[in-house]
């Protein structure tokens, strides 16, 4: 039995798990779970949801993903400590504050045996009328938005959770939202690489274990494929920002892509294209990716030499970081929440916005 299904992320319906998901799950080796709010309780439900999921481990654990960026992006939020978005916080010309923020957001989601989170996200607000980004960016230059990318980048990973650089090459000058059409980015390609390039130059340079190609059509790089399913985009991500460990897409099942492409095809296309994992928020469509996957390998659609240098990416990162899984114990997991630091860290924030007014 091959193991491609370490290169899928997939979502799962409730707050336990169902008997179709644990057979997928443990059969088809799965390489990770995304969380979202219907997913969540409180602490003690997470936990309990985390620990049997990870039971179901082949070698190595799953990586267990969430979008908890802060602001207004976060799927945990009862007991959970609730930062302002990124764009406030680097108001306090602070790179420290951010980098407390990222270690208090990863304490909380590593008590709960969360492992991966979707952020920091290294697009530029150049754009004012962008609310897909908004105030999820740090700021509106290359320079301010790049000072902040290690910090975040570092808060996480010194702290148990992997990071993932998003949304390459750059969600800031596009009006669109992905989840519902695909935005269109006119930039030229000096622009980009004097602007939108800095900031996931400086995560690639911070060690980031994943970079996030976002669902966008940019003419300077491909006018013809949206950047996740071309491999001009991915030889464009590895070419300027040196990136060698694990390129993962945005969400799948985001209309962007699912409305002009079948999930097969997508899948298919995306895994030619250079990406090493894939995205799902839903499981049947990850089977459905899974299966495509395994039919073109056979047909010598996607070649499987392509697939194990992929596959060697995602063990090499689980082996670094997770070759020693426990159980977690749910009554320890309170010790993480409400803590002085994380009450410290939201004072010294609101006394900046204080000392302002």
């Amino acid at each position: 039995m091959d193991n491609y299904g370490q290169l899928i992320i997939s979502g799962i319906k409730g707050t336990s798990l169902l008997p179709q998901e644990i057979e997928f799950i443990k059969n088809e080796k799965l390489g990770g779970i995304v969380l979202f709010a219907h997913n969540f309780e409180d602490p003690a439900q997470l936990t309990e949801l985390v620990n049997s999921i990870q039971k179901l481990r082949d070698e190595y654990p799953l990586f267990i993903s969430v979008d908890q960026e802060g602001g207004r992006v976060v799927r945990f939020k009862k007991h959970f400590t609730q930062f302002p978005s990124m764009l406030d916080l680097a108001r306090t010309d602070s790179p420290k504050l951010v980098f407390e923020v990222h270690q208090i957001l990863a304490k909380e989601l590593a008590a709960c045996g969360i492992n991966m989170s979707y952020s920091p996200c290294c697009d530029i607000l150049t754009n004012p009328d962008n609310t897909a980004i908004g105030d999820r960016a740090y700021g509106r230059d290359a320079e301010t938005v790049e000072k902040y990318i290690s910090a975040a980048i570092r808060g996480l990973q010194t702290n148990g959770v992997l990071a993932c650089a998003k949304h390459f090459p750059g969600h800031g000058d596009t009006t669109q939202d992905s989840h519902f059409e695909l935005p269109l980015v006119k930039t030229s390609l000096q622009v980009m690489k004097e602007r939108e390039m800095i900031p996931f130059i400086k995560a690639s340079k911070s060690r980031v274990e994943f970079m996030m190609m976002g669902h966008l059509m940019v003419d300077a790089i491909d006018d013809k494929l949206p950047t996740s399913l071309s491999p001009k985009a991915y030889e464009f991500l590895r070419n300027e920002t040196k990136f060698t460990k694990i390129v993962i897409t945005d969400d799948m099942e985001m209309k962007a892509i699912a409305d002009r492409f079948t999930i097969e095809e997508a899948a298919v296309m995306a895994i030619n294209a250079g990406t090493d994992m894939l995205l799902y928020r839903f499981m049947e469509d990850a089977e459905k990716a899974l299966k495509a996957i395994r039919e073109a390998t056979k047909k010598r659609v996607i070649k499987k030499e392509a697939l194990l240098e992929k596959l060697g990416r995602v063990e090499r990162c689980k082996k670094e970081y997770f070759s020693n899984y426990q159980p977690i114990y749910i009554p320890k997991i309170v010790d993480a929440f409400n803590t002085t630091d994380a009450k410290k860290i939201m004072d010294q924030y609101l006394s900046y916005l204080t000392s302002k007014v």
